[in-house]
């Protein structure tokens, strides 16, 4: 018996050995402790095989992008605290209530603690700019205040500007703020600029933060503006022009979501005219459309079914966004009325593969050009996209898993002892039969699966323990992964 114990003992000094001087632990060695994979992710020195392997296993394309444009929605951002500022306008906690548009404090208060409890983040537009400017004024005042550029095309561009031989054109209502703030490498037409700046308001609330009988699960924020120009899109005929001059090979297209609060009627005629001049764009060139935050399925399912989805290659978005979809097209798990806890693997894979079926090019014949879809959510990020169309999509999607650890800490690289691993070890490929049991491997993590003619990536995100900021985290994974993509050439768009 003492003898057992003795090995036992050496063998477990000798792993913690490993996972100290070395971090990538041999496999051998894993298979020889057989440990259920859940007990696994308990060990000292997991997030740091993980980090290890991303650090390896991350390299950039052969063929990289020369070109990107990005348009149309820009902003300068103000983050404040979401429970300081409205116990500085003076509202009381009391129970929270979605609203698709918000008309005062009080909507205000009730959408925030809505989206608090849920630890999801949420935007919407507010529709008296009175109101809204007094709530501005209050919120730039508000001690600890910070400014920042804003909009899903500027973050973007941002982010992609960081990559010296890369060229962006950004184009948007770029005023005199947010000119000053925006990367020197970031071009910006003539027509983009305007004489004052959009300003959105970010309320930022921690995990484990309480106000009332309300207590957020999990850091996030939630944004709200009065922003006419990025509500009508009024920038996207001038960016469309522009790109004849510029020549991209890659256009990223975000905004879309800001239409919603303009009423039916002008999104109705806005969105037309946005596929027209989509449409205008060379077939050669892929387009990324980046989605965000929606409460109109009609207006979605105009998105999804008969404008813009079938005229884009790529698409990214998260999980609010992308039960929403399953919901407005009446697709797989759509009586979810949200996800509790990280999001069933399963059931995202059977969302990912409906889309791309049912809108997308899964099948050869179809006559849509949407061939890959990056998901993310806080522990976990997918990759899904149709065979023969994208490459180094493993790099891509741990690119984006890694800038999610190290921007929402505000690091430059991962420090393992401020982040944890929050995905499940082991799921399945699908809700519904046939699914396959999957498991992810700590020194090779992206666990790949095939449905049908749909390839699917996925990788774990060492979530950030105490996160610094939360806002444009998803523009900045979905811009990552577009860096480390590479679109096969021997396949038209």
């Amino acid at each position: 018996m003492w003898r057992k114990a003795a090995a036992a003992a050496l063998l477990a000094l000798a792993v913690g050995y490993f996972y100290q001087a070395g971090p990538d632990l041999p496999e051998q060695i894993l298979q020889y402790i057989n440990l259920p994979a859940q007990s696994q992710s308990d060990q000292p020195g997991f997030e740091r095989v993980i980090s290890a392997a991303w650090e390896t296993l991350i390299t950039l394309p052969t063929r990289q992008w020369s070109k990107v444009a990005v348009g149309v929605n820009a902003c300068v951002d103000v983050v404040v605290s979401g429970v300081g500022l409205l116990q500085a306008l003076a509202v009381d906690p009391g129970t929270g209530l979605d609203h698709e548009v918000l008309h005062s404090k009080e909507d205000l208060k009730e959408a925030f603690i809505h989206y608090m409890r849920r630890g999801a983040a949420a935007e919407r537009f507010f529709s008296d700019k009175e109101v809204f400017q007094r709530i501005a004024r209050a919120a730039a005042e508000y001690p600890g205040a910070k400014l920042y550029v804003g909009g899903n095309a500027a973050l973007i561009g941002q982010k992609l500007a960081s990559y010296p031989d890369l060229m962006v054109l950004l184009c948007g209502p770029v005023g005199p703020k947010l000119h000053e703030m925006l990367d020197e490498q970031i071009v910006v037409p003539p027509d983009s600029l305007q004489e004052t700046d959009e300003y959105h308001l970010i309320l930022e609330y921690k995990a484990g933060e309480q106000w009332g009988s309300t207590q957020a699960p999990q850091a996030n924020r939630f944004i709200f503006s009065h922003d006419v120009s990025n509500g009508e899109m009024s920038s996207l005929e001038t960016f469309v022009a522009s790109l004849e001059e510029f020549q991209p090979d890659l256009v990223v297209l975000s905004g879309l979501h800001m239409m919603e609060g303009q009423g039916r009627q002008l999104w109705e005629e806005r969105l037309k005219e946005a596929v027209a001049a989509i449409s205008d764009i060379r077939a050669e060139v892929p387009i990324h459309l980046e989605l965000a935050s929606m409460t109109d399925k009609d207006y979605m399912n105009s998105i999804m079914q008969e404008q813009v989805m079938p005229i884009v290659s790529s698409i990214g978005l998260n999980e609010q966004e992308l039960l929403f979809l399953a919901q407005a097209g009446e697709g797989p798990h759509a009586d979810l009325a949200s996800w509790k806890g990280v999001p069933d693997v399963g059931r995202v894979s059977d969302i990912l593969l409906w889309i791309l079926e049912q809108h997308g090019r899964s099948d050869p014949s179809s006559e849509a050009d949407l061939t890959r879809i990056h998901f993310h959510t806080l522990a976990y990020h997918i990759l899904a996209t149709v065979e023969g169309y994208w490459g180094n999509q493993a790099a891509a999607v741990m690119a984006g898993a890694r800038v999610a650890s190290t921007q929402a800490c505000g690091l430059r690289s991962v420090d393992v002892s401020k982040v944890e691993l929050q995905a499940p070890t082991e799921f399945h490929s699908s809700n519904a039969e046939p699914q396959v049991k999957l498991s992810l491997n700590p020194a090779d993590p992206v666990t790949v699966w095939r449905r049908g003619n749909v390839t699917f990536h996925l990788t774990p995100v060492l979530v950030c323990k105490q996160p610094l900021r939360t806002v444009g985290l998803g523009d900045a994974i979905s811009a990552e992964g577009l860096i480390y993509s590479e679109l096969k050439p021997q396949q038209p768009f």
